[in-house]
C-alpha cells in the first residue's frame, strides 16, 4: 500500500481540469457501482479507497492503491458525499467503421453542454441498445467527473466519439439522418428506420444551421394534449430517451 501524499492529492484535485485529464490521458471515477463497472473495462492507474471498499475487493488490480480514512476521501472527492473509493483510470481510444451508421443505429450529439445531460444521454444510449455516439468538438467533455458519475457505469459499455458531425455524415453516408425540431412531423406518425443517426441539439440552441441542411427526416415530438398550452420545449436528455424509446418500439413491433 502506498500512502497519500500531499503531491497525489494536488494531482487528483487537478484531474478536475480537461487540460489537465488530457495531458496524462486520464479521468477519474467515484463509488463502489461506478468502479466495478469500469475496472473490468479499463486500465486503472490508481485507487484510494476505504479499508472497508478494500476488503471486499481483495483482488482488485491497479499500479498503485492507497487505503485512506473517509476525511482523507473527502480531501480529494469531486462528490458531496464520496463514496468509499475513488479510482484513475487511463482514456479509452475508441474507434469505429464507415458504415456503423448503415448497420446500426447511432446518437450525433451537436452542441451539448451540460455534463448532466451527456452522462444521462450516454446512459440512455446503453439502455436501449445504442453502441455509438458521435459528438460535436463542442460538446462537454466526455471524461468530465460529472459527466461519467452521471454515466453510471455506462461508459464502460457505450464507445463515445468526438468528430465533425457534417464530415461524418457526408464520409458514412447514413441510411437516415433525423433531427428533433419544434417545426417537425409528429415523431409518432412516421415509419422510423432502425439505422442511421438520430442528432440531437444544443439545450438552448437546438441542431446548428449548418449539420440542419444535412437532416432528411425532422422529427417532433408532440405534447399531449395537442390544443393544451405547454411547455416551450423538453429537456435534450429526456427528449432523447423519448425518442429512442419510439425507435426501439417500431423495431419490436416488425
Amino acid at each position: 500500500m502506498s500512502i497519500l501524499s500531499k503531491n497525489k492529492i494536488k494531482y487528483i484535485r487537478s484531474l478536475e481540469l480537461k487540460k489537465n485529464r488530457k495531458t496524462d490521458n486520464v479521468f477519474i471515477a467515484e463509488g463502489p457501482k461506478l468502479m466495478d463497472d469500469l475496472l473490468k473495462t479499463f486500465e486503472c492507474n490508481f485507487i484510494a479507497a476505504t479499508s472497508e471498499w478494500l476488503t471486499t475487493h481483495p483482488t482488485t488490480k491497479a499500479l498503485e492503491i492507497v487505503e485512506v480514512s473517509n476525511e482523507q476521501l473527502s480531501s480529494i472527492s469531486q462528490l458531496k458525499t464520496p463514496q468509499q473509493v475513488l479510482g484513475i483510470f487511463k482514456q479509452p481510444e475508441f474507434s469505429f467503421k464507415d458504415d456503423v451508421l448503415t448497420n446500426q443505429l447511432c446518437l450525433g450529439l451537436d452542441g451539448i453542454q451540460d455534463p448532466g445531460n451527456l452522462g444521462t444521454i450516454i446512459r440512455l444510449a446503453d439502455w436501449f441498445g445504442i453502441e455509438h455516439i458521435f459528438c460535436s468538438h463542442d460538446t462537454v467533455d466526455v471524461f468530465n467527473p460529472k459527466v461519467i458519475q452521471a454515466t453510471m457505469g455506462a461508459i464502460a459499455r457505450v464507445k463515445v466519439h468526438y468528430t465533425p458531425l457534417c464530415e461524418l455524415i457526408k464520409r458514412s453516408k447514413p441510411t437516415a439522418i433525423y433531427g428533433t425540431f419544434l417545426d417537425g412531423d409528429n415523431m409518432y406518425e412516421n415509419k422510423l428506420s432502425q439505422t442511421g443517426i438520430l442528432i440531437m441539439g444544443n439545450e438552448g440552441k437546438g441542431i446548428t444551421t449548418e449539420l440542419e441542411e444535412y437532416i432528411s427526416h425532422r422529427l417532433y415530438i408532440p405534447n399531449y394534449p395537442l390544443e393544451r398550452a405547454t411547455s416551450e420545449s423538453l429537456n435534450v436528455a429526456v427528449a432523447t430517451a423519448i425518442a429512442c424509446a419510439e425507435f426501439r418500439r417500431q423495431a419490436a413491433c416488425k
